[in-house]
């Protein structure tokens, strides 16, 4: 196989998506390229992320309750999601990819990797909600 060239709309949704610390949606990425190329389509907005993906090139983070999110880092990680904002942030701790391993050897799946969604209220909302007690 070739070595893959992305496209100039490939690398405009990488550059929109690299300004986001937040795993955007589809729409969170389509509103952010427009800013600065209207004539870009949502059709293609979604088919570049697609190849991007299957390229390897970002991730797509799919919640169970939610759209799909897409992320540029690539490499294994968790995440964290606030139930008050509903924004996702990457969790920085080491990936434990021993996990994979025991699961293999007790129930003998084959594991290429494993998700962890950390749930609860991130530090800006619980700061604002603490704000709001204390007024109360």
């Amino acid at each position: 196989m070739g070595i893959q060239r992305n496209t100039v709309q490939q690398q405009i949704i990488l550059d929109a998506l690299e300004k986001f610390n937040t795993h955007p949606t589809v729409d969170e990425i389509y509103e952010e390229i427009c800013k600065e190329h209207p004539s870009i389509s949502k059709a293609t907005v979604y088919r570049n992320l697609r190849k991007l993906t299957e390229n390897g090139d970002i991730r797509q983070v799919t919640m169970t309750d939610e759209t799909e999110r897409y992320d540029s880092r690539i490499e294994s990680h968790y995440h964290f999601k606030c139930k008050v904002c509903k924004k996702i942030l990457d969790v920085d701790i080491d990936y434990n990819s021993n996990v994979d391993e025991t699961v293999r050897r007790i129930y003998g799946f084959q594991v290429d990797d494993h998700d962890v969604i950390f749930k609860g209220v991130c530090t800006q909302c619980k700061i604002i909600n603490n704000k709001i007690k204390i007024k109360t």
